[in-house]
Formats: C-alpha cells, sequence, structure tokens
C-alpha cells in the first residue's frame, strides 16, 4: 500500500512538471476566429491539405510583449470525438512555433462531402496554456456530381420569360445533415419547403464560364423535416446570357446559353447511409413570373403569373413539364471562394418629389449599388415602372446619362400587381444598378406605392479598416472612396455599377492599398487571380478586363483589349495581395501566370521601351477625358515593366527561385536604364513632356538619378502649384503621385491639394453633390458617378496621415510599421486596421503644443514606430516602458521597436 501511494505522488509530480505550464495563467486567451482556405465554417473546400489559421488575443489589455510560443491542433471526424480531445484524423502534438496562420493539413486522407471538426491550443511566450478553441469545421467538396444539368424544354437564349424548377422529395427518419451544392445560371435562388435557401444574392459568382462554372454549398439540415418535402429554383439571365432588347439598355451582346441549373443535395442519416436529391428529367419545369431579366436593362416581375406556393409541398403542377437535360457550358465546376452578395444596408427616403401628376421620385440621399425595394397596392394588372438613376434631369425627372442610357436605350424595372387590393412587396432579384434616386409611375392601370427603399446590395467582405480625423473635408473624401470600393466589390471587381459592370484590372493593383485596408479582401482577389488565369491568352496575353464578357476589337475599339497599366494586375495585383496576407501558397499558383505575362510585355518592348495601350487614363489635358494626353504612352509602358520586374524578382526570393529572381533584377535594370534613356532629360531635370505623371512614376519607383531627385521633386511641386493646387494625373499616375510626395516629406501639399473645392479635385465632387467617388475628376455628369479608379488618396489616409503601414512581405517586425505623418491644420486622426495579424491601432493628437501618440500591437507581432519629434521637441513619455527599445533618431522623428501591446508616447518642447 505505501509502494502504491509513492507511485501516485511520484507520477502527479512528473505529470506536474510536464504540464504545470498549462495550469498557469496564460497571457492568451483561447485563439478565435478560427478558419480553413481563408473561410470561416466552409462547406466545400477543394484542397486536399487545406491552410488553417487562427487570431490571437491577449489575456489583458495592459499586457506587453505576449507572443505564441507553440500550438497544438486537433482535427476530428466528429464532434464528440473533438470533445473527448481526440484527434482522429490529424493530432499535431504540441508544435513550437510562434506560427497562426498558413499551417497545411498534414493528417490522414479527406473524404469528399465528409464534415471534419477542428480546435488548436496555443501556448504564450512563458509556456502558459490557454486552453482550447471553439470548435469549428469544414467540408470537402464533392468528388463527383450525380445531378444533370437542365433547362426549361422549348426554349433558348433569347426565352424572355424566366423558368421555374422545382421537384418533391421524401426525406426518411433521423436524418443527420443535409448539404446542398447547386450552380443556378446565369444567377439563381433555391427554396427548401417555401423559403430561400441562405442570404447570398446575385449568385453564383461571375466566371468565364467556358473555363470556371462556380456553384454555392449551404447546410439545409434545419430546413428539411421528415416525409414529404420540395424545392424549387428560380434563375435570371445575369451575365451567363445577355441579349439585346429593343428600348433596355444593353452594353455588350453574350451568350453561354439558355438559363440552366445544376443541384445536387446529399443528406446523410444516423445509420450511415446516404441519399442524393439532383436535377435530372423527372424534375419539372414551368414559365415563371419572371418575365425579363438582363444585367445591364434590368427586370420585368408580373405577379399575375405567380404560382402561390410553387416552392412548398402539395403544390398541383398543373401544366408543368418535365425539364431537359443539355449540356452545360463546359467550366470546370468550382466552389465559390468570394463572399457573398448579401443587402448590406438599406436606405429610405431622405426627400420624396411629385414631379408631375403620375410621376414621383425618391431620393435616397447616398449612391449606392443594389435594387429598389417597394411596397404597393392597387388593382390587378397595374404595372408600375420603376427608373433608378444617379443623377436629376433639369426638370426633376430621373437621369441616366451618366450611367449609359441613350440610343442603346436604358435600366428600369416594373413591377405588376397580382391581386386586386392586396399589399405586395417585391424588390428585383437577378438585376442591379447604381442609383441614388428612383422615379416611379404607373404605366398601366392603378396602384398606390406605399413605400420604397433602397437595398445596398455588394460583397460580403468583412470591414478591416478606419479613418477619421478632425477634418470634415478628409473625413468626406475618405467616405466618397469607400462608398464607391463597395459599390464595384461584388463577385469582382467592376468598374461601375451600372454602364458597363465589367471586371477592369488595373484598379486591383492601382488602388489596392486602400482596397485592401478598408476590407478584408482575400475571396475576392483570389477569385480575381482565378478570372485572370482562365483568361490569359497562349502568347502571355492578360485582357484588360477578366471575365473577358467582350473583345473590344470586335466592336472596334481594339485599343481596350491590351494596355500594360491593365494586364499587369496578373503581377502587381497578387503582389499586393500577398504584402496583406502573406500567403505564400497563392503566390506559388500564381506565378506560373505572372511569368507568362512580364514575358510578354518584354518582348512588347523596342529597344526597352513598351508604348501602346491607353496610359494614364482620364488624365486631366485638352479635350475630352480618355487616353492620356498629357505623358507619352511609353512612360506608363515601360514602368509597368520595370515594376513587374522588380515585383517578380522579390516573388521569385519569396518563393526561394533564387535563379528567377536574378534574371528579373537583370531585366529591371535593363528597363530602367533605357527608361532614362529615352524620356530623362538631365538639362531640366525632368521626364517626357514634364507631366505631374512622367515625373512622379520613376521618382516613386525609385529609378531617378540619385543626384536629381531633388529637382525631379521640385518640378513635380512646381507643376502643382501651377495648376493651383490640383491634380493633372489620370487614375495610373495619381497612386504614384501621392506617394512620391507623401514619402519625400510634401504632406501639407497633400493637404493643400485636399482642401481645393474648385475642379479638378474630390472636393469638385463634393461640391457637385457626389456621394461615392465619380469616375472624372470634376463630376463630369456625362460620367459614371460611381467609380473608384481614383480612390488613391486612401493610401495616404491610412499609410500616411493614419500611419499603419503593413506589409507582410518584410521581416517580422517591419511587417507592422507605425509612421504618422503629422501636419498641421490637422488635430487628431485616428485609424485601425485589423490586420492578418491582429488588430493595429495608431492615434496622433496635437496637444499643449506638442503630440501624443497612441497604438496598438497585436498579441504575438512587433512593431517599428516613428514618432514625430520635430526641432526642439523630445519624447518625454512612452520611451521607456517595458516592450520599448529605442532603434534611432531619423529626420524628424524618434523610431523604436515596440513588441505587442497598448503605448502612449507623448512628444512636447525641450
Amino acid at each position: 500500500m505505501h509502494r502504491v501511494r509513492t507511485a501516485v505522488v511520484i507520477a502527479f509530480v512528473l505529470l506536474a512538471g510536464m504540464e504545470c505550464s498549462a495550469w498557469a495563467q496564460s497571457h492568451l486567451l483561447p485563439a478565435g476566429s478560427l478558419e480553413c482556405d481563408a473561410m470561416t465554417q466552409p462547406m466545400a473546400v477543394e484542397s486536399a491539405t487545406p491552410q488553417l489559421e487562427w487570431r490571437l488575443t491577449a489575456s489583458a489589455t495592459d499586457a506587453h510583449s505576449v507572443q505564441q510560443s507553440a500550438y497544438r491542433l486537433l482535427v476530428a471526424s466528429s464532434h464528440k470525438l473533438l470533445d473527448t480531445d481526440t484527434g482522429d484524423m490529424w493530432d499535431s502534438g504540441r508544435v513550437a512555433s510562434s506560427t497562426s496562420f498558413g499551417i497545411s493539413y498534414r493528417g490522414k486522407a479527406l473524404q469528399p462531402d465528409a464534415i471534419y471538426f477542428w480546435k488548436v491550443m496555443v501556448w504564450d511566450e512563458h509556456g502558459a496554456a490557454a486552453g482550447w478553441s471553439n470548435a469549428a469545421t469544414w467540408t470537402m467538396a464533392p468528388r463527383s456530381w450525380k445531378a444533370k444539368w437542365i433547362a426549361q424544354r422549348g426554349t433558348t437564349n433569347e426565352t424572355a420569360e424566366m423558368p421555374l424548377f422545382r421537384r418533391d422529395f421524401r426525406v426518411r427518419k433521423n436524418l443527420v445533415r443535409a448539404v446542398l451544392d447547386v450552380s443556378a445560371l446565369g444567377q439563381g435562388e433555391v427554396h427548401l419547403n417555401g423559403a430561400k435557401v441562405g442570404d447570398a444574392e446575385l449568385a453564383p459568382a461571375w466566371t468565364d464560364y467556358r473555363k470556371t462554372v462556380r456553384y454555392d454549398a449551404y447546410d439545409v439540415t434545419s430546413m428539411l423535416r421528415e416525409g414529404k418535402n420540395a424545392i424549387g429554383v428560380m434563375v435570371g439571365n445575369g451575365m451567363f446570357n445577355v441579349v439585346r432588347t429593343p428600348h433596355r439598355f444593353t452594353k455588350l451582346v453574350n451568350s453561354y446559353g439558355r438559363p440552366m441549373v445544376l443541384l445536387q443535395m446529399r443528406l446523410t442519416y444516423a445509420d450511415g447511409r446516404s441519399q442524393i436529391v439532383a436535377t435530372d428529367h423527372k424534375w419539372k419545369t414551368a414559365p415563371g413570373p419572371i418575365t425579363f431579366s438582363s444585367t445591364y436593362g434590368g427586370e420585368d416581375y408580373d405577379a399575375t403569373k405567380a404560382q402561390t406556393s410553387w416552392d412548398s409541398t402539395g403544390f398541383r403542377a398543373k401544366g408543368w413539364k418535365r425539364a431537359e437535360v443539355v449540356q452545360g457550358p463546359g467550366g470546370q465546376l468550382r466552389a465559390e471562394v468570394a463572399p457573398p452578395l448579401r443587402v448590406m444596408k438599406t436606405y429610405a427616403p431622405i426627400k420624396t418629389t411629385a414631379v408631375t401628376p403620375g410621376i414621383t421620385v425618391y431620393d435616397l440621399g447616398q449612391s449606392f449599388a443594389g435594387w429598389p425595394d417597394v411596397s404597393v397596392k392597387g388593382a390587378a394588372g397595374a404595372v408600375l415602372k420603376i427608373t433608378p438613376g444617379e443623377l436629376l434631369n433639369p426638370d426633376g425627372t430621373v437621369s441616366q446619362r451618366s450611367s449609359g442610357a441613350g440610343r442603346r436605350g436604358s435600366q428600369w424595372f416594373s413591377y405588376t400587381i397580382g391581386r386586386s387590393g392586396d399589399v405586395e412587396q417585391w424588390h428585383p432579384r437577378f438585376s442591379y444598378y447604381g442609383f441614388r434616386y428612383v422615379q416611379v409611375e404607373w404605366t398601366s392601370g392603378a396602384g398606390e406605392v406605399l413605400s420604397l427603399r433602397g437595398d445596398a446590395v455588394h460583397s460580403s467582405s468583412p470591414e478591416t479598416g478606419e479613418f477619421a480625423s478632425s477634418s470634415d473635408m478628409l473625413n468626406a473624401i475618405h467616405k466618397l472612396i469607400v462608398e464607391a470600393m463597395h459599390n464595384n466589390e461584388v463577385s469582382i471587381f467592376t468598374d461601375c455599377p451600372h454602364r458597363e459592370k465589367l471586371g477592369w484590372l488595373e484598379e486591383t493593383h492601382l488602388v489596392a492599398p486602400g482596397l485592401l485596408f478598408n476590407n478584408n479582401l482575400r475571396g475576392l482577389y483570389k477569385a480575381t487571380e482565378e478570372n485572370i488565369a482562365d483568361e490569359q491568352k497562349p502568347d502571355g496575353m492578360v485582357p484588360t478586363i477578366a471575365p473577358e464578357y467582350t473583345v473590344f476589337a470586335k466592336q472596334g475599339y481594339g485599343v481596350f483589349d491590351d494596355s500594360p497599366e491593365w494586364g499587369s494586375a496578373s503581377v502587381l495585383g497578387g503582389w499586393a495581395a500577398y504584402r496583406a496576407y502573406g500567403d505564400t501558397a497563392a503566390l506559388e499558383r500564381e506565378y506560373p501566370v505572372m511569368r507568362r505575362y512580364v514575358k510578354y510585355l518584354a518582348g512588347k518592348a523596342q529597344d526597352g521601351i513598351v508604348a501602346y495601350g491607353l496610359g494614364d487614363w482620364y488624365d486631366i489635358g485638352p479635350g475630352s477625358p480618355g487616353v492620356a494626353k498629357n505623358t507619352s504612352l511609353g512612360v506608363t509602358g515601360t514602368l509597368m515593366l520595370y515594376q513587374d520586374a522588380k515585383t517578380m524578382a522579390k516573388i521569385a526570393d519569396a518563393l526561394g527561385k533564387g535563379d528567377d529572381a536574378r534574371q528579373y533584377d537583370e531585366l529591371a535594370a535593363r528597363t530602367a536604364a533605357a527608361f532614362n534613356v529615352k524620356f530623362f532629360h538631365p538639362a531640366t531635370d525632368e521626364y517626357d513632356r514634364g507631366s505631374q505623371t512622367a515625373n512622379a512614376m520613376p521618382l516613386d519607383l525609385g529609378i531617378v538619378p540619385e543626384a536629381h531627385r531633388t529637382e525631379v521633386l521640385a518640378h513635380i511641386i512646381a507643376d502643382i502649384h501651377a495648376h493651383h493646387d490640383h491634380v493633372t494625373t489620370g487614375e495610373v499616375g495619381y497612386p504614384y503621385m501621392l506617394r512620391a510626395l507623401m514619402d519625400n516629406g510634401e504632406n501639407d501639399l497633400l493637404m493643400a491639394m485636399m482642401l481645393r473645392k474648385d475642379p479638378p479635385s474630390y472636393g469638385s465632387q463634393l461640391a457637385a453633390g457626389a456621394t461615392s467617388l465619380t469616375e472624372a475628376w470634376d463630376a463630369n455628369p456625362h460620367s459614371s458617378q460611381d467609380h473608384f479608379m481614383l480612390g488613391g488618396a486612401e493610401e495616404w489616409f491610412d499609410r500616411g496621415l493614419g500611419g499603419i503601414d503593413f506589409d507582410m512581405s518584410r521581416t517580422k517586425d517591419e511587417r507592422i510599421t507605425i509612421h504618422p505623418r503629422v501636419i498641421d491644420g490637422v488635430d487628431w486622426v485616428r485609424s485601425s486596421y485589423d490586420s492578418r495579424l491582429g488588430m493595429v491601432r495608431s492615434a496622433w493628437k496635437h496637444e499643449d503644443s506638442g503630440l501624443t501618440l497612441e497604438i496598438t500591437i497585436p498579441a504575438n507581432a512587433s512593431a517599428t514606430v516613428w514618432v514625430p519629434v520635430r526641432a526642439g521637441q523630445a519624447v518625454v513619455s512612452g520611451s521607456t516602458e517595458a516592450g520599448v527599445t529605442k532603434l534611432r533618431a531619423e529626420g524628424e522623428a524618434d523610431v523604436y521597436r515596440v513588441a505587442s501591446g497598448t503605448y502612449r508616447f507623448v512628444v512636447k518642447a525641450r
């Protein structure tokens, strides 16, 4: 008995020696925000080795230097096993590492359609465990499809009425799980037992359907019941089937076929058996109440043709016919990667005006992308015409002149009342528009609009950035830009949400800093990457738009098909995403496309100069805006090749491809030398014809000879002053000019430019009543009122004034750099960024003849902090706190290395 008791004591002591760290108070909370392949609880994971990640948070708000020292991952085939801390699929064991993202699954082979449960435990810098995270799941994509593509029998791609599809089926006892995978082309909406499945809008994503077809996956277990169930699908044309219709606006004509559906639902029961419900010839179809569907022209809905309970059990499908099994469009079925579109906000009218008897105009107060939502009543068959628009005509009616209306028709929606006296609510399902104003009129019969609101529909990509300041003008410009960004974030990045709705690529790199700061866009950038890969030509050329829904040369506008500033998004857009998210696997995927494009662009050079394309689009010069006027095409084209080559050297280096990196560095050096020979004028210290763009781009890119940098900068400044502190660049040159001024200490000049209220300027757009960024600097009413291409100022707000400079391509201590540009005329600035590493905050304020700077660095990270110190000032507080190390004094700043935590620096006169 004595020996037994001794053994127990010894065992306890040994256990305590090994695991006491797990019982100590950890400086970390249990890990949160678990993601698999950059998604929360993804429903269709296609990778055999998905990447896992989590977020770390310090257990105390005043804690400093909190780090993760180790982690342990468990992946199980059931929740029950995971609850017992059993990872039958993978138990990583305790891994000594500070890594919390990009961890590839390394367990047993994952099975199609299976759900997996996982959690993680982390240890802090002292070896104290934080405890297990909450469980998360992921579901594997199906390996094969039993479903068949179906369409309505007897229809063509020009059939106006959109079909409905339905099927009854039975569910046995003890259903455990039901997963529904669906691709309804062009756009679709699935109903189960009378209720819509999910809250996504305009699904699936737009693609080149001959290359890639997206499908959406849903867990529908809770929507099913034992016994009889019913499933129904509505469809609209979307970008899948764009045909020309008289009087309705059409940007282009492009059809992949008539509307069609592919749906497969897998039901799993407690006894392990499964059941498949899939589209086939047994499904029934009938014409639905959508009598016209067009991405560009609008949507008409006739409620007199609606069939009550068509998507529910007990419905008598009288007159419905069997579906026809058809060939799909040919593209590979791929799970969605971009976040779903949702109704993200609603707008109530701020003003209602009876313009004429029978015509009423609603002002919703904000330009947005989406649709009107109306509640009406009246006589059956009465038709309400709803016309959205960005601007008003002189007589107060809605105008679409800024968004494409004219000889090619206009876009509108119409609703036909179904039952006399009933209150009926409706919004379009498969067509959206960019607008602020809504005009309504009864074109047939009598009715009453009881209420009208606007539903803003765009990507549900989470918001990550914040900027606010004491300047009302800066705040208004920031809002102007962000609204336009959101309005053009759908399943692709569009240029405008009305006239074109095309995936013009240049914005994904030119204004990438602002885009990636304000929202988590990993999914949208991945979708863009895959669209680019689909559209790249055999010779390496990347077209200006992806998906390439039209070839402009066929319309007589061949200059729009290929331009270096647009095609370079294939390199620079991917690199921008890497800097934000540090996803090496994404670079590996994109590398072959990048290599082919740089080879193509280098092949277009003559004596090292690339001189074709659109150039500095929409610059301020003589004549109407368009192709560059102030700057030679060879300037922007050649500098794109240079920047692509320099970036490829960095990418190759990050991927361990040393030989490639050297070759790209050599290409960049040759290109820079050729550029300077061709365009630099040493006698006058300026480039090309001396435009803001021509001087700013080489200065920002670092190829101005060192002895001439000061003079080239002086030319930029002089030209801005000569134009009364106005910009003359187009969308290409503007971000480079901002960086050239910001990084060379000319932030007061940037502020002066931001404060201008006369055109061309942001202030002139605000003065004209714009509520989202316009296409032209002067808010030209004949140009789009909802473009984000001129949104480069966001980088100055976020990285400049706010000071948050985040770059995952840098060394660990430099990934987060806080370097605020403090200027006179702004009393305070507050900025935050919910980064891949966690929340970063920076806030500064002028007070007591000095400055305070408050910063927050997330757990498991460190930062380099530049504290502004002007002549005669000194840091009097914050520099001696735990976790702070002074590195050097540089210019008008003291530079510190700062561990995780929250700090407050105070600067005062000596």
